[in-house]
């Protein structure tokens, strides 16, 4: 039986197998490659300040400014900013909104800022998307209020609802979903998170509790409990995982027993 082909190495002597000669080659070709190349291909101040072009900081600050900032636009419209500062929107600028307003300011006659009501402009934010926070006002656009316009019914510098939601569902209607077919049916939501009824109206602004300790759920579900029904799974608090809260094993909107 004939042995493998092999190429002489270089160093010492030693035998290296003709397909890691012809490795080192291609590495050796791409190598000389990248240094005649790189410097066509990465741009001279690249790495200068750090892992990026140091003239891109020279051409940003060459570009004209657009933006007035929010300053200026309180300077003339004060009612509009204390509204909004007092809404669920006062974390926005007006430009985020209304696009860039320095030509606006330096022309008010002539510059109109953008009025954005166009029914798809507030969807931007609130179309209903499952990754938004749980919580965030939402709506499925093709089904709420016909196609009417947005400023039909909300003020957006104000931005608060029309009606204040009888039930958490209006809002969390995913959690509602997922609790209506688990243990936890017939809780009230109430009874796990005290809530106001500013929460309702300003719902970011004003957030309702969550329960912090396993004694909390020990209430119903600790051994010798008497605030829930008898048949329910009950543990003894003092050795059942105690190192660890209850929420890291149990999702408490579906509470399944592993």
């Amino acid at each position: 039986m004939g042995l493998p082909d092999k190429s002489r190495g270089s160093a010492g002597g030693g035998w290296l197998p003709q397909q890691m000669t012809r490795l080192l080659a291609v590495f050796a070709v791409l190598a000389v490659a990248f240094l005649i190349i790189r410097p066509i291909l990465v741009p001279a101040t690249f790495g200068q300040f750090g892992h990026y072009r140091a003239a891109a900081v020279d051409e940003i600050a060459a570009r004209p400014i657009t933006y007035a900032g929010r300053n200026t636009c309180v300077d003339c419209h004060q009612d509009e900013a204390t509204s909004q500062g007092k809404s669920p929107h006062q974390g926005l600028t007006c430009e985020s909104c209304h696009g860039p307003l320095l030509a606006h300011l330096d022309n008010p006659s002539e510059a109109k800022p953008m009025m954005p009501r166009e029914r798809d402009y507030c969807p931007i934010c609130h179309g209903y998307d499952a990754a938004r926070p749980n919580g965030f006002p939402q709506v499925v656009v093709a089904e709420h209020n016909e196609g009417l316009p947005c400023i039909g019914c909300h003020n957006p510098h104000q931005a608060d609802l029309p009606s204040v939601p009888e039930s958490c569902g209006a809002c969390h209607g995913r959690t509602t979903r997922v609790m209506a077919a688990s243990l936890h049916q017939t809780l009230a939501c109430t009874q796990c998170h005290e809530n106001s009824d500013a929460h309702k109206s300003t719902p970011r602004l004003t957030r309702p509790t969550r329960p912090q300790a396993n004694q909390f759920c020990g209430t119903c579900h600790g051994v010798g409990a008497t605030a829930a029904p008898k048949d329910t799974k009950r543990v003894d608090l003092a050795t059942h995982y105690n190192t660890y809260s209850c929420w890291q094993c149990h999702y408490p909107h579906d509470p399944e027993v592993r």
